[in-house]
């Protein structure tokens, strides 16, 4: 991409779209708005009525519905080995071509303080879901897409993997133990597989991964129901965003051609701070804004841990307080 814009790096009319979550949310509003741009789609969920309602919208938002095709498939992604399945029938359906692009929105979260008795089991379901569901539909598509007998050039139109992090994976807050890690392990898959793909210059894949902040959901409803008050008081002055344009600002990053799509001007600062060895976007500016953080970061993390201990002075022991309800 030039200074001013240039190519649609993410052209989508006539391909073919798997994604995750497609039910609701994010997942479900960036297949309606994918279908508007001509792409077939395909939603993987659990839920076959969500499937099939989501299916109705998706089919009537089409850019062009005589020549567009969408279908559902049903799938736990946090099941061992979900991903071949779903793939094996995706490629059947799509007449025996893999989806061109696949975007992995599914996820869940869990917070609660880490000594809350539930936080290893929340941990590890929100490990199934939101790592491994990505980390197993990665490996299942890239099998297909990277095999010797699909190389064609590497100037040839590029596959495209889309991982879903969160904003949590570039700066954490007291809270989200059980769901941070899984969002950062997701960011370090991402990064590995950035630089594995060089291997294969023949089958052009790029790798894209995105990070939103809060979006109001059905999940941010049920996360809520387990939030410490301390983390919802530390968030009360985030707004949070629609599926709507959370799902319009990473396909605009996608055409853009970026690698960390963050959605938010606090979301880039945090992408800008917390680099390290992640492909750059722009380096330049990139880099000019990772030199600026670490100062913005003195105060922020000087004022949350502030409000953190004043919480716990005016609160008491979290264990007791949790003990006496």
């Amino acid at each position: 991409m030039g200074l001013f814009g240039g190519k649609n790096q993410f052209p989508v009319e006539g391909k073919t779209i798997l994604i995750t979550g497609g039910s609701e949310g994010m997942g479900r509003a960036a297949a309606l708005q994918l279908s508007a741009k001509g792409a077939n789609i395909i939603l993987v969920s659990r839920n076959v009525g969500r499937l099939e309602e989501a299916l109705v919208d998706v089919k009537a938002a089409a850019k062009s519905p005589s020549a567009q095709r969408f279908t559902y498939i049903s799938a736990d992604v946090a099941e061992h080995d979900y991903a071949a399945r779903v793939i094996a029938e995706a490629i059947a359906w799509n007449s025996g071509n893999a989806p061109d692009i696949v975007w992995c929105v599914a996820g869940m979260s869990t917070p609660m303080l880490w000594t809350e008795d539930d936080s290893l089991t929340a941990s590890r379901r929100n490990m199934d879901v939101n790592y491994f569901g990505s980390a197993e539909m990665s490996r299942a598509i890239l099998k297909k897409w990277l095999a010797p007998e699909n190389s064609t050039s590497p100037k040839a139109e590029p596959k495209h993997l889309v991982f879903t992090a969160s904003v949590l994976a570039l700066f954490s807050v007291v809270g989200y133990g059980p769901y941070t890690p899984s969002k950062w392990a997701l960011r370090g898959l991402a990064d590995t597989l950035a630089m594995e793909l060089n291997l294969y210059p023949d089958n052009p894949v790029k790798l894209h991964i995105v990070y939103p902040a809060t979006i109001v959901t059905a999940g941010f409803d049920r996360e809520n129901q387990t939030k410490p008050a301390i983390t919802l008081e530390l968030e009360k002055e985030e707004p949070p965003e629609t599926p709507e344009t959370v799902a319009s600002r990473s396909i605009a990053g996608l055409e853009k051609g970026e690698y960390n799509i963050a959605v938010s001007f606090l979301g880039n600062l945090m992408r800008c701070g917390a680099q390290g060895g992640s492909p750059r976007n722009n380096w330049v500016l990139d880099t000019l804004i990772g030199w600026l953080v670490p100062i913005i970061y003195f105060f922020v993390l000087r004022m949350m841990n502030g409000s953190v201990r004043a919480w716990a002075k005016a609160n008491g022991h979290p264990m007791k307080a949790k003990k006496s309800t």
